[in-house]
């Protein structure tokens, strides 16, 4: 067991669609700092959430130690009826203070705020802030069918509609249309619907060709680097949902592979940002969103 006199172990835990991040300190010290698989994670059964968070705390920690408060942030814990089913589940297993969070939650206090707004836009996108009670409030994330624009798949499929109504209009196929007809491996823009439409995993299988859209900006395409700029206007349109709300979007903390990989993403949403919110300064997330799940955890010891 952990020596009473030292410094309380907090553990931060950051489970991401594809990884999960355990972190473990008492006081500035490194414990434990696990990275792993985030297969097996269901966080709409909260038995299930709670018994899978519980074996990698038990999986990452040394022999002998405990913690004494937990704070997590997960994928797809959506609502906060949804996360605090998990956290009254895991405090039944670990009997110490818990808090859990949706992923994107982590920004902020990853950032070293106290209030702001964090935006990922990953393969998909979700912007999220809390109300001057402390409500949290999240807007977007409905995944590529219906939503997550300026996320990799949602860009994806705003490229394959600029091309198929270019293609409408008679227009010859341009950078953005032969490198999608070449990534889904079909003969010819009218085929990109099946393949689209044929996807299991549509949200990863759209996303993973999200480069084609920048390398044809790159190239010149006039229809790429319109579905780029309508991106980043998406993006700013959810800090512009969450202020319309009443909340604090001063600071928008950043983070999620396409817009901190694609600089063109970025300068879109900024100058959209700027444009729609002027008293909105964003900031790319330079530390791993585990910083942020750390920090709840002090809170709540």
């Amino acid at each position: 067991m952990q020596d009473a006199s030292s410094s309380p172990l907090v553990i931060g835990i950051d489970v991401g669609g594809t990884k999960t991040h355990l972190r473990a300190l008492t006081g500035a010290d490194l414990v434990a700092d696990h990275v792993r698989s985030s297969s097996g994670w269901r966080p709409h059964e909260a038995a299930a959430a709670a018994r899978w968070l519980t074996a990698l705390v038990h999986e990452a920690l040394p022999p002998g130690t405990r913690p004494a408060a937990l704070a997590v942030g997960g994928h797809a814990c959506e609502t906060p009826r949804q996360c605090a089913g998990i956290a009254a589940a895991l405090r039944e297993l670990l009997d110490v203070p818990v808090q859990v969070v949706g992923d994107a939650e982590l920004l902020v206090p990853a950032a070293g705020l106290d209030k702001g707004v964090g935006l990922v836009a990953g393969t998909g996108s979700v912007a999220v802030g809390r109300q001057p009670d402390g409500s949290p409030v999240q807007v977007g994330g409905w995944g590529a069918v219906l939503g997550d624009e300026g996320g990799a798949a949602g860009l994806v499929r705003e490229a394959a509609r600029a091309v198929w109504a270019a293609h409408d209009r008679g227009e010859a196929p341009d950078a953005l249309a032969t490198g999608l007809v070449a990534a889904f491996e079909v003969a010819e823009v009218p085929a990109l619907g099946a393949a689209l439409e044929g996807a299991s995993d549509v949200s990863a299988e759209w996303g993973r060709h999200a480069p084609v859209l920048f390398a044809a900006a790159d190239a010149g395409s006039r229809l790429a680097a319109d579905v780029i700029a309508d991106g980043g206007r998406a993006l700013a349109g959810l800090v512009v949902r969450l202020a319309a709300r009443g909340l604090a979007v001063d600071d928008v903390v950043v983070a999620g592979g396409t817009i901190l990989s694609q600089p063109r993403l970025y300068d879109a949403f900024a100058a959209a940002l700027a444009e729609a919110v002027p008293g909105a300064r964003p900031q790319p997330l330079r530390l791993p969103p585990v910083e942020g799940a750390v920090a709840l955890a002090r809170s709540v010891l």
